[in-house]
């Protein structure tokens, strides 16, 4: 036994043993002291001997139980590595029973490898460990960030995840990721056989999946209804437009309680057709969304039932019927055109003619009717004698019949042997086939053959004018000018050639004459972009005293003409003219200032004539003879005559002069007559002179100045009684013609010749006419002055031996606003 070998561990009982035998040993110890007669020292000797048989004997039988208790121990371990053993290789064998690896990583994040690592192979490389977690390596890199992606998720936040990954060699491999245990483990394996088989299945369902979601979300974006039945003929499916057109709410609805877009006999009729094996839609008429349509119907069989897709097509049938009218109206149109049209299809066969097509040709419209070939048409009219003689006809024809195969429309000139010219248009139709012009220009030709013809006429005929003429294009060049422009402002033959900008021909005629806002405004004329041109006029002077009226007139074909007329005597006579009217007009001016000056000076001396006058005949100063007071009587006469002249006089002056001013007020027509007539009376009665007036006594009044309407039929009776003979009458009419009033003066005397009349208005202007009146030519010049101050207007009818009547209008209307402005 080994007294020096310690069990690790003491029982319970080992220790109460061991504690028995130290209380031994005390008890021994304890009776030896007490013992009288013992010796001490052989009784603490034979106290330890027990104590010690007593420890050794315990110690035994711990050891001897504890080794029974390990022996029993190390069986069970024993056992269970077994146990173990036999696990790991059952683990082992089911591990490598397919091409799997296991990655697990530990709490400290370092990763285990176990399993075939040869799935991680590629070509000559063989797999290691350390390409396992490579992903990037040896799997595609889609897939390879794919993976990296979801292991950190897993390892990150314990995320789960399944997925399948391939390899650059087309080999699947499944990786699946949990975590166990509190551990992330990875599992790595290639799919083969009836896995990879299912795997496959599993993604093509998906892709099927995913396709028949994108089908369905295209088939309710479509405007179509679309539906789909089963074997019964119940529905089965509709997309949403077929939803809303059968407005069933929604799909499930729609499929629930069997919504129907078609009608019995329509669906029945499609029944029919596809029994019989008929394609292409059915046209049928449907109510879509509360509005009748027509659809296009086409259902389809399938092996579940059938599918179908309606079409609405009834904007295309309203297009197609106004395509048709369209049509028939461009074949009218085309009718009455004066081209002659024909139209041929791709096998060269007549399918249209106008009316002037026939007529052109004139061919039997029955032949035309039956559709003839192009070839064959050409041969009627070849033998009629129709067509441009050809020496090698058959040559001629191929070439006509070549412009089916052009690509783009070709053009010719036919010379008939009638004399005419046809211009022959072949336009090829984008479909196949041709369409034919035939233009008549035979007109055209010879209009353009005359216009040429006039136009060299005109061209020559001005080259032949002595006056400069040029004519400048819409380019603002020379297109032709005559000798004698070039002649005047001196350029060559050479420049006329090359045909010079405006600019060029105005740097050259500049230097004869240099003033410059006269080229301005002819660089302008020619060269300005207004929209509206009009002519121009000016005058050029050039160095050596030439004076030239230029004319610039734009053309109808946008060109300018530019014309010269030498007016250089004229000016120099215009100039003469201008200088004696301003000397006459001088005069005129210092006549009138005389004539003014000296009314002013008469008129005070005049008025003490009067004074003094009136003074004698009252007999104030003493009593007069017969003689004296007859003197008296001539003096007052002429001195009122002549006071009269001269304020007649100074009234036209203040007309002139603009200060004259209309007192306005309401005049009474009737006493105003009267007052005129009154200041005629006494020579109406010298001149036994009968008045008659035609004065309505409603007429009223009107608003003017009366002191010069009295002066105006103060005027107009003097001049009409100096104008009458004794017994003769003179009348005086009124009357108010709507906004205007009406004086009229009519006598019976002598009346005038026209040229009297042109000037009887003009001052100074004195006709006796073989009578007695005289006077200085101021009554009538007076009358239409006052007049026209009352915006009225003065009217004079008169013939030699018919008398004279004069119509005074004045108006009413603006004689009212006048007043009420001025009050």
């Amino acid at each position: 036994m080994g007294v020096g070998r310690t069990p690790r561990r003491l029982g319970g009982r080992a220790g109460a043993g061991v504690l028995g035998g130290a209380l031994g040993l005390a008890a021994a110890a304890q009776a030896a002291e007490t013992a009288p007669g013992l010796h001490a020292h052989n009784a603490v000797g034979f106290a330890v001997l027990i104590g010690l048989t007593i420890f050794a004997t315990i110690l035994s039988l711990i050891y001897l139980r504890e080794r029974a208790r390990w022996a029993r121990r190390e069986h069970t371990l024993t056992a269970e590595l077994a146990e173990l053993r036999g696990a790991h290789d059952r683990a082992d064998l089911l591990l490598g029973s397919e091409p799997q690896v296991v990655v697990t990583w530990d709490a400290r994040g370092e990763p285990r490898v176990e399993g075939d690592v040869g799935i991680t192979a590629e070509g000559s490389r063989p797999g290691s460990v350390r390409r396992v977690l490579a992903f990037g390596a040896w799997l595609m890199p889609a897939d390879a960030a794919a993976l990296d992606a979801a292991v950190e998720s897993l390892r990150g936040r314990g995320e789960r995840f399944r997925r399948t990954v391939h390899t650059p060699q087309g080999r699947t491999i499944e990786a699946q990721g949990q975590a166990v245990g509190g551990q992330a483990l990875l599992r790595l394996r290639e799919l083969t056989g009836e896995r990879q088989e299912l795997v496959e299945l599993r993604a093509t369902l998906e892709e099927a999946r995913h396709g028949l979601s994108a089908l369905s979300g295209l088939l309710d974006a479509i405007p179509q209804p679309v539906w789909r039945r089963g074997r019964d003929g119940r529905l089965a499916w509709a997309n949403a437009a077929y939803v809303a057109a059968a407005e069933a709410g929604d799909s499930a609805r729609a499929v629930r309680e069997g919504a129907e877009l078609l009608e019995r006999t329509a669906r029945e009729e499609a029944e029919r057709r596809r029994s019989r094996g008929g394609t292409g839609p059915l046209r049928v008429s449907a109510v879509v969304a509360g509005a009748r349509r027509t659809l296009d119907v086409t259902e389809v069989p399938t092996e579940a039932g059938t599918v179908g897709i309606a079409v609405d097509v009834s904007e295309l049938e309203s297009v197609r019927a106004d395509l048709q009218r369209q049509m028939d109206a461009n074949v009218r149109t085309l009718d009455q055109l004066p081209t002659a049209v024909a139209m041929f299809d791709a096998r060269q066969q007549l399918i249209f003619h106008n009316a002037a097509y026939r007529q052109l040709w004139d061919l039997d419209p029955a032949f035309l009717e039956g559709r003839p070939l192009d070839g064959e048409i050409l041969d009627t009219l070849r033998n009629a004698r129709k067509l441009p003689e050809q020496a090698d006809f058959r040559s001629w024809k191929a070439g006509v019949l070549a412009a089916y195969r052009a690509a783009e429309a070709q053009e010719t000139w036919w010379h008939l042997p009638d004399g005419r010219t046809l211009r022959v248009l072949a336009d090829p139709n984008p479909q196949g086939g041709l369409t034919y012009l035939f233009e008549d220009v035979s007109e055209r030709v010879h209009l353009e053959s005359r216009y040429n013809v006039l136009m060299q006429v005109q061209s020559e005929t001005l080259d032949t004018l002595r006056e400069p003429v040029a004519v400048f294009g819409t380019d603002g060049r020379l297109k032709f000018a005559n000798r004698a422009f070039a002649q005047v402002w001196r350029i060559g033959p050479e420049m006329l050639e090359v045909q010079p900008h405006i600019d060029q021909v105005i740097a050259v005629c500049r230097t004869l004459s240099p003033a410059e806002e006269p080229w301005t405004q002819i660089r302008e004329a020619v060269t300005g972009l207004v929209d509206a041109r009009h002519g121009l006029a000016c005058r050029l002077a050039l160095a050596d005293g030439t004076m030239l009226d230029c004319a610039a007139e734009p053309l109808p074909d946008g060109a300018t003409l530019l014309t010269h007329i030498d007016v250089t005597a004229s000016v120099n006579v215009e100039r003469a003219l201008t200088d004696k009217n301003e000397a006459l007009e001088r005069t005129t001016r210092l006549r009138d200032e005389f004539v003014h000056h000296v009314s002013y000076e008469l008129r005070s001396p005049l008025t003490n004539i009067i004074g003094f006058t009136e003074l004698l005949g009252d007999e104030t100063v003493g009593a007069l003879n017969p003689r004296q007071r007859e003197y008296a009587d001539h003096i007052m006469r002429s001195s009122a005559a002549l006071l009269v002249i001269i304020n007649d006089i100074l009234d036209l002056a203040s007309i002139d002069a603009g200060s004259m001013e209309l007192t306005r007020e309401r005049v009474d027509v009737q006493t105003t007559i009267a007052a005129a007539v009154r200041g005629i009376g006494d020579r109406l009665a010298e001149a036994d002179i009968a008045l008659v007036l035609d004065v309505p006594p409603d007429i009223g009044s009107f608003v003017a100045d009366g002191k010069r309407v009295r002066q105006i039929l103060f005027n107009l009776l003097s001049n009409a009684v100096g104008f009458s003979a004794p017994g003769q009458q003179v009348r005086v009419c009124a009357r108010k013609d709507g906004e205007s009033l009406v004086l009229e003066v009519i006598d019976q005397g002598r009346g005038m010749p026209p040229e009297v009349m042109e000037r009887v208005f003009e001052r100074f202007e004195s006709h006796t006419l073989g009578t007695r009146h005289r006077g200085v030519g101021l009554g009538l010049s007076i009358v239409r002055s006052f007049v026209e101050l009352h915006g009225g207007r003065i009217d004079i009818a008169s013939s030699p031996g018919a008398g004279t009547r004069v119509t005074c209008t004045f108006p009413v209307g603006d004689g009212e606003a006048h007043l009420a402005a001025a009050e």
